[in-house]
C-alpha cells in the first residue's frame, strides 16, 4: 500500500505562547493582554513543544512540514522566530491563511508539501505489533510523550491480561489523553520529560481494531 512521505505539523504564535506556561487562558473569556503583544522571544521560548513534535514526525521516517496557521494579530517578527527555529531543526515551514482564503492561502504551504514529499523517507511504525500491550503503550508513553515511567491502576492491568489472553494482543493502540499537553495534566505545557503517566483503564474496539489507554483523568465520548 501507499506510505506517507510527509507529515504537516500545524502551530500558531499564541500555542508557542501558551506553551512557555507564563500565560493564563480560561476557555470562553478573552486572550490575556500580554498574549496579543507583540513578543517574539516569548514565541522562541515556547518552542520546545513543537521541537518535540518534529522529532516525533521523524521517529517515523518521514519529512515533517510545519504550517504556520497565520492570523491578523500575529506580528512579522514573531513569525520569523518560528522560522527561525525551524531552520535550526531542519525543517520546512510555510505561512497559511487557508482559515479566511481557502485553497488560495494554502498555496505555498502545499508546494513546501509537495518539496517534502520528494525527500528520501521511509516510513515505517513506531513499534511492531506483536508486541505485548504494555510494551506499546510503554513506547508512546517515552517515546512521544517524553514520559519516564508508566503506572497502571489494578483495573487496566486486568483488562490486559483479558485482551491477551482473548487473542487481541496485536492490535495497534490509540492512546486516550488530553491534547493540551504531552502529560496527563493539561496545564503542563512545553516538553516535560521523566515524569510518570497513569494509566487508568485499557478498553478495547475490537471491531475498529485498536486498543485504547484511558490516561488520567480523560473522559471518553458515549459510543466510543
Amino acid at each position: 500500500g501507499l506510505k506517507p512521505n510527509a507529515a504537516v505539523i500545524v502551530t500558531t504564535i499564541r500555542a508557542h505562547k501558551l506553551h512557555t506556561g507564563a500565560f493564563k487562558v480560561t476557555p470562553g473569556k478573552p486572550l490575556p493582554d500580554a498574549m496579543l503583544r507583540e513578543d517574539p522571544e516569548a514565541v522562541i521560548a515556547g518552542a520546545s513543544n513543537l521541537r518535540k513534535q518534529i522529532d516525533n514526525v521523524r521517529k517515523h521516517g518521514i519529512a515533517p512540514v510545519v504550517c504556520i496557521n497565520h492570523f491578523p494579530t500575529d506580528h512579522v517578527s514573531e513569525v520569523e522566530a518560528i522560522f527561525a527555529v525551524c531552520k535550526e531543526e531542519g525543517v520546512r515551514a510555510a505561512v497559511s491563511t487557508h482559515w479566511a482564503e481557502g485553497g488560495k492561502g494554502a498555496i505555498d504551504l502545499a508546494k513546501t508539501v509537495v518539496e517534502a514529499c520528494n525527500d528520501a523517507n521511509d516510513f515505517h511504525c513506531l513499534y511492531p505489533l506483536d508486541q505485548p500491550i504494555k510494551a506499546k503503550i510503554a513506547c508512546i508513553a517515552t517515546e512521544i510523550y517524553g514520559a519516564g515511567q508508566l503506572s497502571y491502576e489494578p483495573l487496566a492491568n486486568t483488562q490486559i491480561a483479558q485482551y491477551e489472553r482473548a487473542g487481541f494482543g496485536n492490535l495497534p493502540i490509540c492512546m486516550a489523553k488530553t491534547h493540551l499537553s504531552l502529560t496527563a495534566d493539561p496545564s503542563q505545557k512545553g516538553a516535560p520529560s521523566g515524569f510518570t503517566l497513569p494509566i487508568r483503564e485499557v478498553r478495547a474496539s475490537v471491531g475498529a481494531g485498536f486498543i485504547y489507554p484511558i490516561v488520567g483523568e480523560m473522559r471518553t465520548m458515549p459510543g466510543l
